[in-house]
């Protein structure tokens, strides 16, 4: 997958814009109320702001749709994704939207506050056809302001004939399995058993599955207090910090070492997306991903992984709503995302689309479509970006200078409560 052009959303949004900028309404997002979608034909045309692959492609795409809708106009604008925030917050506070646009899940929080996004409206879309992670990253304050278009989620890789070699498992059902394998690996010959994002932007992608495994919640169920220095939040703490306080995982890998150490067998296991199949295969030579097991992250107290990717939101400015949302509708159909993938190799966000076409086949992408199920997504907030930050920082202190996890913890949620929820 050409993972470049759409390098994790959250770790591209590292400044959260500023909520007055963004003309932030005084109406709870919890008091907001979809309205119906018009019935019949539509027309006219619908402004798209897409980013990435999924700007360079959506346009030729769509005309399947305006053949089925001969008098809609979709017009495509493909957005750089280091723009795009401040690019969409900036047309909310001028109140010159388009009628969609791609939104980070992890953008959610701040831009559905903003008073800017149009709640979904539950009789065109269908909540329960989609994964139950993948719509949450939709929801502020008990609504929803858009559909989750594709998703992307975290799952091991394994060098298999080290493992082998090793007589560990390649397929590590547990956290103490997980530390066996990567030791294993590492007296077989491996430099490191494991590697792992130990600090710096985007490192709370890498460690939040872990917290979610060891049952840590990132907030109460009202999404109104933070709960970092709970007891499972310190747990994962300390275990992601034994990889590196045993050596196990490196505290610095070098830019773009990380695919041909693994491809020489000098690195033995790490986690990441989808688009590393790709990455390893133009590394190793094609089919290298063969000889790599690809398997969910280890459970401790339950199974969980992180969903990314992206939603299709509708905004409440739009000039044609009715149209925008049937667009956004026909994209969340199962065959239409099936198409989608074979387009882009986006996963869908729609779970019976799975059983469609090469994704019904593929073994690799099986394994995703499981983790899928337990994935789960930060807590759609205005503050997340800030909030991701400050883990990102304490983490690197964990890992690197041995900082105690209780105070880690301690520290992010001393922080978290300072910058608040900005709801």
């Amino acid at each position: 997958m050409r993972r470049s052009t759409r390098v994790s959303v959250a770790a591209l949004a590292v400044t959260a814009f500023a909520l007055t900028a963004c003309g932030r309404s005084d109406t709870p997002a919890d008091d907001a109320t979809a309205e119906a979608v018009a019935t019949g034909d539509v027309s006219g045309t619908v402004t798209v702001w897409a980013m990435g692959t999924e700007g360079e492609a959506l346009g030729e795409f769509a005309k399947a749709f305006t053949e089925e809708n001969p008098d809609v106009t979709i017009d495509v604008t493909a957005i750089p994704w280091d723009a795009a925030h401040d690019k969409i917050a900036t047309a909310i506070a001028a109140d010159e939207v388009p009628d969609v646009s791609m939104i980070g899940t992890t953008w959610m929080g701040e831009f559905a506050t903003s008073g800017g996004l149009d709640p979904t409206p539950p009789d065109l879309i269908d909540e329960s056809t989609f994964f139950p992670g993948a719509w949450g990253s939709t929801e502020v304050g008990g609504t929803s302001y858009a559909v989750p278009w594709y998703v992307e989620t975290r799952v091991l890789y394994v060098d298999t004939a080290l493992a082998e070699q090793a007589g560990v498992s390649p397929t590590p059902a547990t956290w103490e399995d997980l530390m066996a394998t990567s030791k294993g690996m590492q007296s077989a010959g491996a430099q490191w058993g494991i590697s792992l994002q130990a600090g710096q932007t985007g490192a709370w992608q890498t460690f939040l599955p872990f917290a979610w495994q060891a049952g840590a919640e990132i907030m109460n169920e009202e999404q109104t207090e933070f709960t970092f220095d709970s007891p499972e939040f310190v747990k994962a703490l300390t275990y992601y910090q034994s990889f590196f306080t045993d050596g196990v995982a490196p505290k610095e890998l070098p830019e773009g070492t990380l695919e041909p150490d693994f491809v020489a067998g000098k690195i033995g296991a790490f986690q990441s997306g989808p688009w590393h199949i790709g990455i390893l295969n133009d590394t190793g030579g094609e089919g290298f991903v063969d000889s790599v097991t690809l398997a969910p992250l280890p459970s401790d107290e339950k199974p969980a992984s992180f969903i990314g990717g992206s939603n299709l939101a509708v905004f409440k400015s739009s000039e044609n709503r009715d149209a925008a949302w049937k667009f956004v509708q026909w994209l969340s159909q199962p065959e239409i995302q099936a198409q989608w993938y074979a387009t882009t190799s986006d996963l869908p966000s729609v779970q019976s689309a799975w059983d469609e076409g090469d994704l019904a086949d593929d073994a690799a992408l099986a394994v995703f479509g499981e983790q899928m199920t337990t994935a789960q997504a930060p807590p759609s907030i205005p503050t997340w970006e800030q909030i991701a930050n400050v883990i990102d920082t304490e983490l690197e202190k964990v890992c690197k200078t041995g900082m105690d996890p209780q105070e880690a913890a301690t520290s992010i949620q001393q922080q978290a409560e300072s910058i608040g929820t900005g709801l």
